[in-house]
C-alpha cells in the first residue's frame, strides 16, 4: 500500500472517522484561528450590519439596534447546542450527518438539502451586496441591473477558483481578511466614539429614537400577517449572527475537531455580537438625524464619511468589501462540502461526479464546479428583480432558522443518547440553554409570517418541491435501507463503546 499524502496518516482524528464509516481523504491542517475564522467569516458583523442597517431604520427607527442583545443571547444558546453535537459528531456535513444518524437518514436527507438550499441562496445574496452596494459607492459608478449582475457573477467565479485550487490558500485568504474585519471594526467603532465626543456630535437620544417610524402599535407583536415595527428590527441580528455552525463542516479537515470545533462556533458568536453591537451603537450616537439617514442606500458609509471623513470613509468600503468577499468564500466552501459529504453517500443528484477529491489540489474539485454553476443560475433568476436583494436576503435568514429549529429539536429529543466525551459538555447549564434556545427560535420563526417575506417562502416551497421529488426518487429505487448511512449500523455501538470508555 502506498504511503498516505502528507497530512492524512493516522492518528486519534482519523480514528474517530473510522467510528463513522469514512476514511479520511482530505487534508487535516486546520488549526483553532482558521476554525475561528471560518465561523466569524460566515457571520461577519461588517457584511450583516452594513446591509441591514437602514432596514432596520425604516422598519424600527434607531432604537431596533437594542433588538441586536437579544438575538445575540438567542443564537449564542443555539451555537452551544450545536456545538454540543459536533463535538460528538465531527463529521464533514453538519447537520446532515446529525440528523441522519440521531434521527433517521429521510430526515438526515431532507435537512441537508434545505442547507444546500440555505447555501446556494445566501452565497448570491451576499456576493450581490458587493455589487449592488457596496462598490457603486466606492468606485462612484452607477449600478445598473446588467452590470450588478456582471460584477456578482465575476466575484462568485473568482471565490470558486480560489477553492477548487486550494483550501489552505483559501483558509489563509479568509484568516487574513477576519483578522482585518477584526481590527478594521474596533478602531473604527473607536474612532467614532472618540471624535464624536471632542465634536459634541454625539447624540444619545438617537439610541431611543423611533425614527420616522409611526409611534401607534411600535411595540406589538403584530397580528397574524405582520410582525410589529420592534419585532422586524430583530432580523438585524437575525441575518447576521448565523453561519457559525459552518466550521463544523470542516470537521474533517480540522485538527482535534471535538474540542476546537464547538469552541470556535460559540466564540464567532461572542466575538460577533459584542463588537456588533457596540458598532452599532457608535453609529447611532454619531447618526445625526435618523430620519435623514434612513433615506440613505448606505447608512453606515455616510455615518463614517460625516464623522471621520472621505478617506475613513473609503477605507471602511475597502473593508466592507473584503469581508464580503471572505463571507461569500467561507459560505461556498460549506456549501461545496455539504454537497460532497451528501455525494459521498450516494444521495446527492449526480453524486457519481461531485463525491471525488481531487489527486492533484486535494479539493472536492468538481463539487465547486457544481456549486457555482448553480449559484451563476440562480444570480440570473433573481437579477432582473428590483426586489431581488430583499428576496435573497429573506430566503437566507429563513432557512437556518428552520435548521436551527429542527437541529434544537433533535438534541432535545436525543440528548440521552450523546455520550459526555469531556471535550465539550454544557452540563449542568444544558436545560437554561435549552430553553433560551427554543424561545429564541419559537419567536424568530414567528417573524417570518410578515407578508415581505412572501417571495422567501415561495423560494424555501419551490427548493424542497424539488428536493422531495428526487427523495422520492431514491425512496423508489433503493427503498428506505438503501439510504441508511455507511456503518449506520452500528452507531449506537460506536455511541455505547465511547460512553463506555469515559465511564469505566
Amino acid at each position: 500500500m502506498s504511503d498516505p499524502q502528507p497530512g492524512l496518516r493516522g492518528g486519534g482524528d482519523e480514528a474517530e472517522l473510522a467510528q463513522f464509516g469514512y476514511k479520511q481523504s482530505m487534508e487535516r491542517h486546520t488549526g483553532k484561528f482558521a476554525s475561528f475564522a471560518v465561523a466569524f467569516a460566515f457571520v461577519s458583523i461588517a457584511t450583516g450590519i452594513f446591509t441591514t442597517y437602514g432596514a432596520v431604520l425604516n422598519s424600527s427607527g434607531p432604537v431596533g439596534i437594542w433588538t441586536w442583545p437579544i438575538a445575540v443571547v438567542g443564537q449564542l444558546a443555539v451555537a452551544f447546542v450545536l456545538g454540543t453535537i459536533a463535538s460528538r459528531m465531527p463529521v464533514t456535513g453538519y447537520a446532515y450527518q446529525w440528523m441522519s444518524r440521531l434521527a433517521n437518514p429521510i430526515l438526515g436527507w431532507i435537512i441537508g438539502w434545505i442547507s444546500f438550499t440555505f447555501l446556494a441562496i445566501v452565497v448570491v445574496a451576499v456576493d450581490y451586496t458587493i455589487a449592488s452596494t457596496v462598490l457603486p459607492v466606492l468606485l462612484n459608478y452607477e449600478g445598473t441591473a446588467a452590470v450588478t449582475w456582471g460584477v456578482t457573477a465575476l466575484v462568485l467565479l473568482l471565490q470558486a477558483v480560489l477553492l477548487a485550487l486550494s483550501t489552505k490558500w483559501t483558509e489563509r485568504v479568509n484568516n487574513g481578511a477576519v483578522s482585518l474585519e477584526l481590527v478594521g471594526m474596533v478602531t473604527l467603532t473607536v474612532l467614532l466614539l472618540v471624535v464624536a465626543a471632542v465634536r459634541g456630535d454625539m447624540d444619545g437620544g438617537n439610541l431611543f429614537s423611533k425614527g420616522a417610524v409611526a409611534p401607534e402599535g411600535f411595540w406589538s407583536f403584530g397580528d397574524w400577517t405582520s410582525a410589529g415595527p420592534w419585532m422586524l428590527g430583530f432580523l438585524l441580528g437575525a441575518f447576521t449572527i448565523v453561519g457559525f455552525e459552518s466550521a463544523a463542516n470542516l470537521a474533517e479537515e480540522t485538527n482535534d475537531p471535538e474540542r476546537v470545533v464547538p469552541r470556535a462556533m460559540c466564540q464567532a458568536v461572542i466575538a460577533s455580537g459584542v463588537l456588533g453591537f457596540v458598532f452599532l451603537v457608535a453609529v447611532t450616537l454619531a447618526a445625526g438625524d435618523p430620519v435623514a439617514l434612513a433615506e440613505s442606500g448606505t447608512p453606515i458609509a455616510d455615518v463614517i464619511h460625516d464623522t471621520l471623513g472621505s478617506v475613513v470613509s473609503t477605507l471602511l468600503l475597502l473593508m466592507v468589501v473584503i469581508a464580503i468577499f471572505a463571507c461569500g468564500l467561507v459560505i461556498m466552501m460549506t456549501g461545496v462540502r455539504l454537497t460532497w459529504a451528501m455525494s459521498r453517500d450516494e444521495r446527492f443528484p449526480g453524486w457519481q461526479q461531485w463525491s471525488h477529491i481531487s489527486p492533484r489540489f486535494h479539493t472536492p474539485f468538481k463539487a465547486t464546479v457544481l456549486f457555482v454553476l448553480l449559484a451563476e443560475l440562480i444570480l440570473a433568476i433573481f437579477s432582473q428583480s428590483e426586489d431581488a436583494l430583499f428576496t435573497l436576503f429573506g430566503a437566507a435568514t429563513l432557512l437556518p432558522a428552520i435548521i436551527y429549529a429542527a437541529t434544537v429539536v433533535l438534541y432535545l429529543v436525543k440528548r440521552k443518547n450523546l455520550p459526555v466525551n469531556g471535550k465539550f459538555d454544557l452540563g449542568a447549564w444544558e436545560k437554561p440553554i435549552l430553553v433560551v434556545a427554543v424561545v429564541w427560535l419559537v419567536f424568530e420563526l414567528a417573524l417570518f409570517r410578515d407578508a415581505s417575506f412572501k417571495d422567501a417562502w415561495l423560494y424555501v416551497i419551490v427548493m424542497v418541491v424539488i428536493g422531495a421529488a428526487y427523495l422520492g426518487y431514491l425512496l423508489a429505487r433503493r427503498g428506505r435501507d438503501g439510504l441508511a448511512m455507511p456503518d449506520q449500523h452500528s452507531i449506537d455501538a460506536v455511541l455505547d463503546h465511547e460512553a463506555g470508555a469515559h465511564h469505566p
